[in-house]
């Protein structure tokens, strides 16, 4: 539709999720309308995060080092791990103040429709931490969606045998959403009224 540099920009932003066509370019033409300084600081600011963005090597969530700050604090619970799909929802898990314990990022969910099978999400990770580790219990808080509740039962499975507590959340929380969008009471609702499995 355009041409050049700001028609690149609609495409680039428009790859971005949640992005869509007139979202991208009400985005392009706002960043060619602002400040040469704000376009450089947001610029930065990805590139920034690119290059020092890491992975924790206990959770896998997202780091500025080798562990998270979640993972360095000694007055978590080492023996609770609150297993989820994705960083964003340990942001929001974390929002609602109920776990003291730690997490365990699986990278995604099985779903056999996008290819992503078990082998492809962080579990066998999972498995090594609470047979080295001590752990208690483990939190379940995978989205409550159908490729959620599989690997939630999934991941049940194979830590039943294990002698760990195993729950998952409790109700509160809408069938087929995702947990960065919910708020923080009905997420700590679900929290605390987790069931075993």
């Amino acid at each position: 539709m355009f041409e050049g540099p700001i028609q690149d920009l609609i495409d680039e932003l428009s790859r971005l999720p949640g992005i869509g066509p007139k979202s991208a370019q009400r985005l392009a033409f706002y960043m060619v309308k602002a400040p040469a300084q704000d376009a450089r600081r947001l610029a930065e600011a990805i590139v920034a995060a690119k290059e020092g963005v890491r992975f924790c090597r206990d959770c896998f969530s997202v780091s500025e080092g080798e562990l998270c700050r979640i993972c360095r604090d000694p007055g978590r619970d080492p023996e609770v791990i609150c297993v989820v799909e994705e960083s964003k929802d340990q942001a929001a898990v974390e929002k609602a103040g109920v776990i003291k314990g730690r997490y365990h990022v699986l990278g995604g969910a099985i779903s056999p429709l996008e290819g992503i099978g078990p082998d492809d999400l962080r579990v066998q990770e999972l498995l090594d931490r609470v047979g080295r580790n001590g752990v208690r219990e483990v939190i379940l808080a995978t989205n409550p969606n159908l490729e959620g509740n599989a690997t939630a039962m999934y991941v049940a499975a194979l830590l039943k045998p294990l002698g760990v507590r195993v729950t998952r959340l409790a109700s509160g929380l809408p069938v087929g959403g995702d947990l960065e969008y919910a708020d923080e009471v009905t997420l700590g609702q679900a929290l605390e009224g987790r069931r075993e499995m």
